[in-house]
């Protein structure tokens, strides 16, 4: 098992696994900011040129943030890249750094999952009620399929950083 260690300034070793998979949601995500900016711009050239733009292209973008958001969490947890106040444990020891980390990480964890299952919950209600995007018609819950799975991504790699602060502080 090959591990790969965060970025940030108490880096802790994750498993290649996960932060393969934290790297591969990053690209979805990123493949669908991509894919969200050609579409302005063609909207956008659209309206101009032609005064009618890409017909619910403002549901397009709505849902693809919401989907692009998600996907980039866990590579953001899984490098560090979570923003960090340090200013009362810039003299603190290594030790206590890790310690606090991992309380954070758990904090984090908590949440990832309560909002996995709250998402979970509402994306089986929308499925059920047929919610759709008003322009579109685009099945609301069809963003949930992409938006779970990176919310237990996230959750376990918030585990994984948590054991990992854990294991340095002992050390």
């Amino acid at each position: 098992m090959t591990e790969q260690l965060t970025e940030h300034a108490h880096p802790v070793p994750l498993p290649g696994w996960l932060s393969a998979l934290c790297r591969l949601f990053a690209a979805i995500g990123g493949l669908v900011l991509l894919a969200m900016m050609l579409m302005t711009v063609v909207s956008v050239t659209r309206r101009t040129l032609l005064g009618a733009p890409i017909p619910g292209d403002f549901e397009l973008v709505e849902i693809g943030s919401a989907i692009a958001i998600f996907c980039f969490l866990p590579w953001c947890q899984s490098t560090g890249g979570n923003v960090l106040v340090d200013f009362f444990t810039q003299k603190t020891g290594p030790r206590t750094n890790h310690l606090l980390e991992a309380l954070g990480d758990l904090v984090y964890m908590l949440l990832a999952a309560l909002l996995m299952w709250r998402l979970y919950h509402g994306g089986l209600e929308m499925r059920q009620y047929g919610e759709q995007s008003m322009v579109l018609g685009i099945p609301v819950w069809w963003s949930f399929l992409i938006v779970i799975p990176a919310m237990a991504l996230l959750t376990a790699t918030c585990a994984a950083t948590m054991v990992g602060h854990l294991t340095k502080a002992r050390s």
